[in-house]
């Protein structure tokens, strides 16, 4: 194999390297998207929660009444 083809497959594996850390970077950045969706959505859940169980009567051992 010559040098230059030796150079060439280097620079397209450069290349690919760099192209890898964006598609890497979409995703953490996706992900850290994600993690605080989830996070509000716990918080709305427990929210909701709360609500229910003050706005249903309970009877004995914790059945509706």
């Amino acid at each position: 194999m010559e040098p230059q083809e030796y150079d060439e497959i280097i620079r397209h594996l450069v290349r690919i390297a760099a192209h890898q850390e964006t598609i890497n970077q979409d995703q953490r950045t996706l992900n850290e998207r994600l993690v605080a969706a989830i996070e509000r959505l716990d918080t709305t859940q427990a929210r909701i929660e709360t609500l229910l169980a003050r706005m249903i009567p309970h009877g004995e051992h914790g059945r509706e009444a």
